[in-house]
């Protein structure tokens, strides 16, 4: 859920909702539509996007957060960056904390990760969004990743979270060319060496737009065959726009996943 008036997927919420469903009517509609967790977001990250303060970040996020926890039991995550941020967000009732940043987290998002015994993803990104698909170049894109992952996840053991509290997300669209985009989800197997569970949002990005020459709501079957490859290569989560449609994807891979010779 993007609470934000310039979300590259065109669904933010502060956009288009007005006089149409709320930011809890249109969370309510993922719910049902088979959602097993929320991610809200108050600040966009589409590439180019300007950061924007702390308090305008709560502003847009936390009564929502408030109301969801208060009326269902789903895990909520914040994306954000932001200590600030984070901690209104697990006051709120959040348990996850899903930073961009994670290959140079904050300390103080992660002592505050650890002291509310929070989930923490910890995504790939090189630069920040206003900066990250400037001068892309890799000399080894999956050792690169893995190595900065790694040493994300030893940041976090030092400070005292839980190995049980740490999801890795590879930022597909976060400082990367459409082939490493490719390569990643291709080679996502390689990720299981970090013992961690494996995060992917591939939904409706630009990639899928080049190799389609599609525009971003057109984008549903190239972003299904990107869930679908991600699960058979070892995502656990997979963060979607297009709930319904997804749920169908991810159900159907599981079952061939696990099916009983």
């Amino acid at each position: 859920m993007n609470i934000t008036p310039d979300s590259f997927s065109r669904d933010g919420l502060l956009a288009r909702n007005k006089g149409r469903l709320s930011a809890v009517a249109f969370a309510q509609k993922l719910i049902k539509e088979g959602a097993d967790l929320l991610d809200i977001g108050g600040e966009s990250s589409r590439p180019g996007a300007r950061a924007i303060s702390a308090d305008e970040e709560i502003r847009r996020i936390i009564p929502t957060i408030q109301k969801l926890a208060k009326q269902n039991t789903i895990p909520i995550s914040v994306d954000t960056y932001k200590p600030l941020v984070a901690r209104h967000a697990l006051d709120a009732g959040a348990g996850i904390v899903n930073n961009i940043m994670g290959i140079t987290p904050d300390k103080n998002l992660l002592k505050m990760a650890r002291n509310y015994d929070a989930v923490v993803i910890l995504m790939h990104m090189k630069g920040t969004p206003r900066t990250m698909q400037k001068n892309i170049h890799y000399k080894n894109l999956i050792k690169e990743i893995l190595a900065a992952l790694k040493n994300s996840i030893e940041n976090c053991l030092d400070i005292g979270i839980k190995s049980d509290r740490i999801v890795l997300d590879p930022g597909i669209g976060f400082a990367k060319t459409v082939r490493d985009n490719l390569e990643i989800i291709h080679r996502l197997a390689e990720f299981r060496k970090l013992k961690r569970p494996i995060l992917i949002g591939t939904s409706r990005k630009s990639f899928i737009g080049q190799i389609l020459n599609k525009e971003v709501n057109d984008r549903v079957l190239g972003t299904a065959a990107t869930v679908c490859a991600s699960i058979l290569g070892g995502a656990h989560i997979v963060r979607v726009h297009d709930v319904a449609a997804m749920k169908e994807v991810a159900s159907v891979t599981d079952a061939i996943l696990n099916i009983d010779y």
